[in-house]
């Protein structure tokens, strides 16, 4: 019995170690891609935005930010987003992060979207970010997915915009699901006066056109504003363009494990020459329709991948 004890205490480790090794391999990866991404992207558009969304640890060596800044990974990006910092429905800080987030600020832009449980909450989640030197938006329980557009602009301002380190605020909108149509999405967003808009390339199926693009680049207020395009670099939709009737998980063997608590998507071997190629020409598709950069999520993969969610 003792030795069954042991021989099962001995692959705990073995399994553990394996697991830790490829999630550090993972993240090399993602590094990687992120960073090329953004010289595919500056090829094109030299001033294209590139922001990833989580994952801050990996604008680390090791992704410990104890171990210096990484140096490629940080130069091909403009800005870190990052959810839940401060508020996950009700008030629990990331300690973590946010000692990881201090370290960057001075040269990055940090865009952070707070949820809030308790519309009392929502002054206090802005605040806690403004203090900070972060920009926030704050989303509540009939928000949680990105549908609304807040009614107040915390730190809205005239000037114009015309690089990510000017703004003071900003909307996350990528769920158009409550707006009949894309023509009375895009007259909802030119009508408020947001730093930055952060959108989907898609109005359900239909791809934003130049001129679609080129009607949000200014706010209410005549003031030149940023407009950027969502994207998923780690994750699979079922519901985009590149998905083919024949895929499942598992199926190409790159689409590797369900992810929780959206079923329509799964996360990726983003390593895989056939999920970049997708990639690569996604973002072809944001920059020739205008957009002034890419927000990249669950950049995180890297990790989920090998443990749970």
């Amino acid at each position: 019995m003792m030795k069954i004890l042991q021989l099962l205490i001995i692959l705990t480790v073995f399994l553990s170690c394996s697991k830790e090794q490829k999630t550090q391999k993972a993240a090399q990866k993602m590094q990687e891609f992120v960073t090329n991404i953004s010289k595919y992207s500056r090829s094109i558009k030299s001033d294209f935005i590139i922001i990833p969304q989580n994952g801050v640890e990996l604008a680390f060596n090791n992704l410990n930010s104890e171990e210096g800044i990484h140096s490629d990974y940080f130069n091909a990006i403009d800005g870190v987003g990052v959810e839940e910092l401060f508020f996950n429905g009700n008030y629990s800080p990331d300690n973590e992060r946010l000692s990881m987030l201090r370290k960057l600020k001075s040269s990055k832009k940090i865009l952070v979207s707070e949820y809030v449980t308790n519309e009392n909450d929502i002054i206090e989640a802005f605040n806690k970010n403004i203090n900070e030197g972060f920009v926030c938006f704050v989303r509540n329980a009939n928000n949680y997915y990105y549908q609304n557009i807040p009614q107040t602009i915390f730190n809205e301002n005239n000037d114009s915009i015309s690089r990510l380190s000017e703004i003071k605020n900003f909307l996350y909108l990528i769920d158009p699901s409550k707006y009949a149509s894309k023509q009375e999405m895009i007259q909802a967003i030119s009508a408020t006066n947001f730093d930055l808009v952060i959108i989907d390339l898609f109005y359900n199926n239909e791809q934003l056109s130049v001129n679609d693009v080129n009607s949000l680049k200014h706010k209410s207020n005549g003031a030149r504003r940023l407009v950027i395009s969502y994207i998923n670099i780690g994750a699979a939709e079922k519901f985009r363009y590149y998905w083919q009737n024949h895929w499942r998980l598992h199926k190409p063997k790159w689409i590797k494990k369900k992810y929780q608590g959206y079923e329509d998507e799964f996360w990726v071997e983003f390593w895989n020459e056939e999920w970049q190629n997708i990639i690569y020409s996604y973002i072809s598709k944001i920059i020739n329709a205008g957009f002034d950069g890419a927000y990249l999520d669950n950049v995180e993969a890297y990790y989920f991948l090998y443990h749970n969610k």
